[in-house]
């Protein structure tokens, strides 16, 4: 015997994913400014008030289009086997980045191209996220000159201009040297040849174990959280 509520969501799922496909293929082609509520509507063969019961507002359908979007390229760099050096998998995560961003324009501009104080499409943020893991990495095999944060924002910072500027050119004009020598500066800027732990100092030692502090179960969560500030301090005196 079916239960009419499940079946009642499984047909809110289904419109939506169809709404969702059909916005990201407008945006795909037409860019940002084709996805109109109306358009949206007329495309998916529904109705506007459909898009704003399944969605909030406009700005809900957006992000449920980066999502979409972006969900392939999330698969992508999941699937990739991590390099075994971490500072490798950081530089081969900057041209699945910088790639995705040239092969999808219109989809990095809505995650990226307006940004606004405390709001991120939920796909940017699972891409922050990522790349935070790969810098983590790199900080517990001590090779991270930083703090974890400063390094994760310059690389995000740095990965995003490039792609804007990239995109800004003819694709004639596009030299890939560009990309290729503003990852190696950013690597150079925020990480080490050799282990940083091995250099004498508490910074860089503080480092490596903030980086490794949440495999430490010994200590309860107010403990590690108490320690995550004394560590932090004392990264950022050495970095200073």
């Amino acid at each position: 015997m079916s239960d009419p509520e499940s079946e009642a969501a499984s047909g809110r799922d289904r419109t939506r994913a169809h709404i969702v496909s059909v916005a990201a293929r407008l945006l795909a082609s037409g860019g940002r400014d084709a996805l109109s509520t109306r358009a949206v509507a007329a495309a998916a063969g529904t109705q506007a008030p459909t898009i704003y019961r399944l969605f909030g507002d406009k700005e809900g359908l957006l992000d449920a289009v980066a999502e979409y979007g972006f969900s392939s390229y999330l698969q992508d760099k999941k699937a990739s086997p991590p390099a075994d050096d971490p500072v490798e998998a950081l530089r081969a995560g900057w041209d699945l980045h910088v790639g995705f961003g040239l092969a999808n324009p219109a989809l990095f501009s809505l995650m990226y191209g307006d940004p606004t104080p405390g709001r991120q499409s939920p796909a940017a943020v699972a891409a922050f996220r990522m790349l935070g893991e790969r810098i983590r990495a790199i900080a517990a095999a001590g090779r991270l000159k930083v703090g974890e944060r400063l390094a994760a924002d310059l690389v995000h910072a740095a990965g995003c201009g490039t792609v804007f500027t990239l995109l800004a050119l003819p694709e004639e004009r596009r030299d890939p040297r560009l990309s290729e020598v503003a990852r190696d500066a950013v690597t150079a800027a925020i990480t080490t040849d050799a282990p940083a732990v091995e250099t004498p100092g508490p910074a860089t030692a503080a480092m490596a174990l903030r980086a490794a502090l949440p495999d430490a179960t010994a200590l309860t969560d107010g403990e590690r959280h108490v320690l995550g500030e004394w560590l932090d301090r004392l990264a950022a005196d050495g970095s200073a």
